[in-house]
């Protein structure tokens, strides 16, 4: 009888290690705050969010999250360092336009010097950002300036069509942070440039950077030109050749080995 209740008081015992020890990837709901009209004629907000299992969303990303031993959450405030106390990882999606949101919340400076300290403190940001059109550069950029890193006001991997995957094909064969991707899809994306402590990740075949990264204190902040990975692109729409799915695992299991020991 002892017995069994000591397995089952280490059961347990393990079971609120393993939560207590689990990553937290935070994503923002607050500089990205898109809505529409639902079937039910009523309005919703949608486009990058955990829930959302619709192509606009990042349900399948989570997922990989989640597979990979991360717990997700998300912030429907502005990041300051207490509300992403016992985050691991924040990722910014595509903040709002006016078009997007009447009433976009931008970036602003305490937000940028919140995030910072964050980030220094040993954070691991992910930047997503989208070509010009669909994005509210000049705040986002005010941000990634702190970093090194500028998403220009350009268009690279137009895709025209479902005809024409190809202009959206980038290698990542010998990438040091995608293991097992070989071929990916980014279709419209605007290029990085760097300087200061940030260095390409990965470059498009006309030899613009499209992912980015930068060490800031104990952390890291990992820029990128387009949401990328939302469910539309890693859920096997693309042609079998392009890998989002892998280079999702993929950047899952390095962000994890980049967070600092506690």
């Amino acid at each position: 009888m002892k017995k069994i209740i000591y397995l089952a008081t280490f059961a347990v015992m393990m079971m609120a290690y393993s939560v207590s020890s689990a990553q937290t990837v935070v994503l923002d709901y607050y500089f990205n705050h898109e809505m529409h009209k639902a079937r039910s004629g009523e309005n919703e907000r949608f486009h990058y969010m955990w829930e959302d299992k619709d192509n606009s969303g990042f349900s399948i990303l989570g997922d990989i999250f989640k597979k990979n031993g991360f717990q997700l959450k998300s912030l429907e405030t502005a990041p300051t360092v207490y509300n992403l106390k016992g985050a691991d990882i924040y990722i910014i999606v595509d903040p709002d336009t006016r078009k997007e949101n009447p009433s976009p919340n931008y970036i602003e400076k305490k937000d940028i010097d919140e995030t910072a300290h964050w980030v220094k403190s040993g954070g691991i940001l992910i930047l997503f950002a989208n070509d010009s059109a669909n994005v509210e550069l000049p705040h986002f950029n005010n941000l990634a300036a702190k970093f090194g890193v500028h998403f220009n006001n350009d268009l690279e991997n137009h895709v025209i069509d479902d005809e024409h995957f190809d202009a959206g094909g980038i290698s990542t064969v010998g990438n040091p942070v995608f293991k097992n991707a070989r071929l990916i899809f980014m279709k419209d994306v605007c290029s990085i440039r760097t300087s200061g402590p940030a260095q390409p990740i990965l470059k498009n075949k006309n030899n613009a950077t499209v992912i980015a990264a930068a060490k800031y204190g104990k952390g890291i902040v990992v820029a990128i030109g387009d949401p990328w990975l939302y469910n539309e692109y890693t859920n096997g729409r693309l042609p079998a050749k392009f890998e989002n799915d892998k280079a999702a695992d993929d950047l899952a299991k390095w962000l994890l080995k980049q967070i600092p020991s506690k």
